[in-house]
Order: structure tokens, then sequence, then C-alpha cells
């Protein structure tokens, strides 16, 4: 079975104004439309994340030159903005939720802009868009308990469901954060893979739930853009991203370390 990799595009908001919050990973409508063209004029053709996934599990078809298109949160301009781009050209894509930031019965009021309403996040089902979990309230899910962290998977999963009479297959981990533990978590919740971040292409043997994706931002141009989708350069594209994501997670296994010396004291 082949593990030619493939470039997972992860996109936020796309936006003509988004705010301080969202800015830097916001895209602008225009360069999405620019981006999607590209896209086919390279020949790449989108698939969805449960596609891939299938295709590197049980060897169903995949088309030659596989991209996927995801977005994380569930930001307004996804339905505004980029599903009429989209549908121009007949692509498939994800959406990940963060059930807890989309407007309506489960608003927790976490949303950092303006986010889709359970008809929009609909609309965008019934257009071809799978549509997957991000938790509920979008924590650094390695730092919550084994009880808090399967209620964000399941909460997620249940309320995705009940909206969409559809059960979500594919997970993204909020920002991009997981480890064994998590993993192991979403796989018991219920879900058939789940996506990362690592800025890097995907490949199968990263494991259907650790599979990488590359950052799409405000300052992302074309030239970039056809580099990420190549394959060419990630590397030196990334390298300040590593390093703060390394520097991160040593921040983050020192909170653990002290909190669980906290606990064995009391």
């Amino acid at each position: 079975m082949s593990d030619t990799p493939v470039p997972i595009l992860m996109y936020h908001s796309v936006a003509t104004a988004p705010n301080d919050a969202t800015r830097a990973l916001s895209v602008a409508p225009e360069a999405f439309a620019e981006q999607m063209a590209l896209i086919g004029d390279l020949g790449l053709t989108p698939v969805n994340t449960a596609a891939l996934a299938a295709g590197w599990r049980s060897g169903a078809p995949l088309p030659d030159r596989p991209v996927l298109i995801t977005f994380d949160d569930g930001y307004e301009g996804v339905h505004r903005h980029a599903l009429p781009v989209l549908a121009k050209h007949g692509f498939a894509s994800t959406l990940f939720v963060s059930t807890g930031w989309i407007r309506g019965a489960y608003d927790t009021g976490g949303g950092l802009d303006a986010m889709l309403d359970w008809d929009q996040v609909r609309e965008l089902a019934g257009a071809g868009c799978e549509i997957g979990g991000h938790s509920h309230t979008h924590p650094q899910l390695d730092q919550l308990d084994d009880d808090r962290l399967r209620a964000e998977l399941v909460r997620c999963r249940e309320i995705v469901t009940d909206e969409l009479d559809a059960v979500p297959d594919s997970f993204a981990y909020p920002y991009g954060y997981s480890s064994r533990r998590v993993r192991q978590a979403v796989r018991a919740a219920g879900y058939a893979q789940a996506l990362a971040v690592g800025n890097g292409l995907a490949r199968r043997r990263q494991g259907p739930f650790a599979l990488q994706r590359v950052t799409v931002r405000r300052s992302t141009d074309a030239e970039e853009f056809t580099r990420l989708l190549e394959g060419r350069a990630i590397a030196r594209n990334f390298a300040r991203d590593r390093a703060l994501t390394q520097g991160y997670a040593v921040l983050r296994r020192a909170r653990q370390v002290r909190r669980k010396a906290i606990r064995s004291r009391v």
C-alpha cells in the first residue's frame, strides 16, 4: 500500500476583517479563492479526512494526487466565503467543530470571532463537507485529567451526532496537542482517525491518530502555498513554529509533573 505523502491544509478563519485573536491564522477570501484555483491548476484532487484514512487503512481507491482542505474551530467565514469557492470547484473538505463555540443551544461563549450556527454547519454538511470533532470547549487536551478529557471528546461527538444525525468519524486536536494518552482516549471515544499539526506532510506510517497538517495563514502567499502543496521547503517554512512547539511541549510536561507531585502530597 502506498505511503506517498499527502498535504493536509489546515485553515481556521476565512475573513475580510478578522479580529486580533484570529488574524494571524485567518486567510483573506481573495487569497482562499486563489489557493483553491492553484489546487485545480496543479492537478491535485481534494478528498475528505475519512476518505484518506479509509484509503490508507483498507486500500480503498484514492486519486493519484490527493490533498485535504480542513478548517478548525467553526468560524462563520467558512460558510460565507469558503463554501461558495469549494462548491464552484467541486472540492471536498472537512470542518472540525468545537461544539461549545458554535452558536446555539450548546454555546459556552468561548468562540474567538464570529462563529457558525448549526444551520450553517448543516448546510456545509449538505454541500459535501465532512464534519468532524474538535472537542467541546477547545482546551489543551493533554492538560486534562482522564474524566475531563473523556467528557470533552464524548460531549463533542454526541452534539455533532444529535445536530447532524450523523456520527463524526474524524477528529482534530485543539492546538495540535496530543499525547499517547490523548490519542488512546480519542480512539476510545469512537473516532476512527485524528489530525495533529506538525507542519509536515501526512504519511500512512504516522498512524491514523497522528496525521500531520501544514498551516495556512494570512501571510501565506501563492509561492509559499505552492511549495506546501508540492512538499518543498516545508521544514524551512515552519522552523520557527517547530521551535515554539518544542518549547511549549517542555512547559506542558513540566506542568504535568508539578501537578502530579502536588496531588501525591495531598
